[in-house]
């Protein structure tokens, strides 16, 4: 690789377990993954923490690590000179003391913290490769002007959460050109910050059928007893749900139906014709899963993380996003993020409207999936060196 690439960590808080511990952490000490625990091959030279609180432990990792922390995100990514002095960015832009809006949206500052990015990039005159944590924006105006902003300024742009790189039990994966007739995610969760999670679940799987990801026209969310209304009349497939769930391994006992107090599901119709559905079971499962029809043959699996804590699904993460800033090419369409985006904001606005259908003219955002499997664990559940979140014993050099 020659020099080692210098990388700023721009974040909204650092606590343990938060996503800026999940992944900035790991770029201190180490990525446990099931192929062993691969030491950092890049440094992170500076860090913009947005507020520190009591439980703060962003401060003492820095300077255990020597890495200094700045006050403000121009500071930083000047990392001690008059200009962009860093080869890469981290955007974490989860958690922290923030607002819900009227819409039920937690309101992280990501464009924020993009547009002042952006304006280091575009005052220095160079741009470097940004990986942004989650989705872009709780308002899908902001992330579109996010994503408008990175293509003016040519920024290479990795985006999204550990979810497609997820044990898969049994092992699924599409090959590209698949014809999908029909397809859903379960999840669990808070129904924003996991409902993006679990349409991050279904994208990952869909946008490899035939023809690609399409964009959506329309969105639609229900809860409670609409619901199950919803599958009886057949806008989403019951037996699909029942597959999704047959394969997480510790759903609770009983039915979908007694047990998830609060279901909720978001209806998506994709503009090529095929309709998907995301289905909210909070308290009947605990991981997320995917079930798919293919020539009228269903299909399952479940997408298993780590559950103590911030474990070696971000080691995943952090291994591509690593890759990514080395070759600035990103392991999987950024586009698959701002259609979640859209997505979840569309949700989201037709459940604060009275559960409304919302039409998406602005979610016309075709892409292909990618033709190469990112880094990922191919076992069904965790093993190796990501058992052990520390593997001070085992070192194994990242492949270049």
């Amino acid at each position: 690789m020659g020099q080692r690439l210098r990388v700023a960590a721009i974040c909204t808080i650092y606590y343990p377990k938060s996503h800026a511990d999940a992944i900035v952490t790991k770029f201190l000490k180490g990525m446990s993954t099931d192929e062993g625990f691969f030491v950092p091959e890049v440094d992170v030279v500076a860090l913009y923490i947005d507020h520190v609180l009591e439980n703060d432990i962003g401060v003492g990792l820095a300077a255990a690590h020597g890495v200094p922390v700045y006050s403000s995100i121009r500071r930083a990514l000047h990392a001690g000179g008059d200009a962009l002095n860093v080869d890469a960015v981290l955007l974490i832009g989860e958690h922290g003391d923030y607002p819900w809006n009227e819409r039920g949206r937690h309101m992280y500052p990501r464009r924020y913290f993009f547009e002042q990015i952006a304006g280091v990039f575009a005052e220095s005159g160079r741009v470097v490769p940004v990986f942004n944590d989650k989705h872009f924006a709780y308002d899908f105006a902001d992330a579109q002007w996010m994503w408008n902003r990175a293509r003016e300024l040519e920024i290479p742009l990795m985006a999204g959460s550990c979810l497609p790189l997820a044990w898969r039990q049994p092992w699924l994966e599409y090959e590209l050109e698949t014809p999908v007739e029909e397809a859903l995610a379960v999840g669990y969760g808070g129904i924003e910050a996991y409902g993006y999670h679990t349409i991050e679940t279904l994208l990952c799987m869909v946008e490899r059928r035939v023809g690609g990801e399409s964009g959506v026209a329309a969105v639609q969310c229900l809860e409670g007893e609409a619901v199950w209304r919803a599958r009886d009349e057949g806008r989403f497939a019951g037996d699909l749900a029942g597959a999704a769930c047959a394969a997480v391994a510790d759903r609770a006992a009983g039915t979908m139906e007694a047990v998830a107090a609060k279901p909720a599901v978001f209806l998506i119709e994709h503009r090529d014709g095929l309709r998907t559905a995301c289905l909210m079971l909070h308290g009947f499962v605990r991981h997320w899963a995917y079930a798919g029809r293919i020539a009228g043959a269903v299909a399952a699996t479940e997408f298993y993380l780590q559950p103590d804590g911030p474990g070696a699904n971000f080691g995943y993460l952090c291994r591509n996003i690593q890759r990514f800033f080395t070759t600035r090419q990103p392991p999987y369409p950024p586009q698959r993020t701002l259609l979640a985006t859209g997505i979840i904001a569309a949700a989201m606005n037709s459940r604060y409207e009275g559960h409304r259908r919302v039409e998406t003219p602005e979610l016309n955002i075709p892409y292909r999936s990618y033709a190469t499997l990112p880094l990922r664990p191919r076992g069904p559940r965790p093993q190796g060196a990501c058992l052990d979140r520390e593997a001070p014993d085992l070192l194994i050099e990242w492949e270049s």
